[in-house]
């Protein structure tokens, strides 16, 4: 009985299906931007720049954020501040941790955030486009429109982020059920072999 089980712990089956689920739950939690890194981080810090910039006349994003008086003053309607709020926390601040910790939940958040902040970022140059005729309000500013365009940059590059690591960890779990069906076939075949 234990010969067969000194065998059990020194085979070499065992060895690769331990590095397999190593890898597997690795790979389940980590991502690796690659090349895509550096074009994440350039359009968050053109996200995060674009804030500086005027939304509406002269009301920047910062205002927009902090209900600064140039902000009420252009009668900033909710889609923006939405809008900048769900750019800065998903755009800015959850891209920023996926990059530095490689957490794949960061970057699905990042994803989803940026994601349906375009929504918000499309109906925030709408509103701003169709200003009641007496309105005195400014139309949608170049900040707006570069922010929206960052976060429509930042939603692809973190779709094919997300999608690459999904990849790599289902081809992780078909090698790993491959080697566990090896070993399975193996007990059998040994087993009748014994019979």
């Amino acid at each position: 009985m234990s010969a067969a089980h000194d065998h059990g712990a020194n085979d070499p089956m065992n060895e690769v299906r331990a590095d397999l689920e190593q890898a597997e739950r690795k790979i389940a939690g980590e991502i690796d931007p690659g090349a895509r890194a550096l074009v994440v981080a350039v359009a968050v810090m053109v996200l995060l720049g674009s804030f500086s910039l005027p939304h509406a006349g002269a009301a920047n994003g910062w205002e927009i954020l902090s209900f600064g008086p140039d902000a009420v003053a252009e009668d900033i309607a909710l889609p923006s501040r939405i809008f900048v709020w769900l750019a800065l926390v998903f755009g800015g601040v959850c891209s920023i941790l996926a990059l530095l910790t490689r957490r794949w939940v960061l970057a699905w958040l990042a994803l989803a955030g940026s994601a349906v902040s375009i929504v918000f970022g499309m109906l925030s140059i709408w509103t701003r486009q169709t200003l009641p005729v007496d309105s005195t309000a400014s139309g949608p500013g170049f900040g707006l429109v570069l922010a929206w365009f960052a976060v429509m940059v930042l939603t692809f590059h973190w779709a094919r982020v997300v999608w690459a690591r999904t990849s790599l960890q289902l081809a992780a779990e078909e090698e790993l059920r491959r080697v566990a069906a090896e070993e399975e076939h193996r007990g059998q075949f040994g087993t009748n072999n014994h019979l």
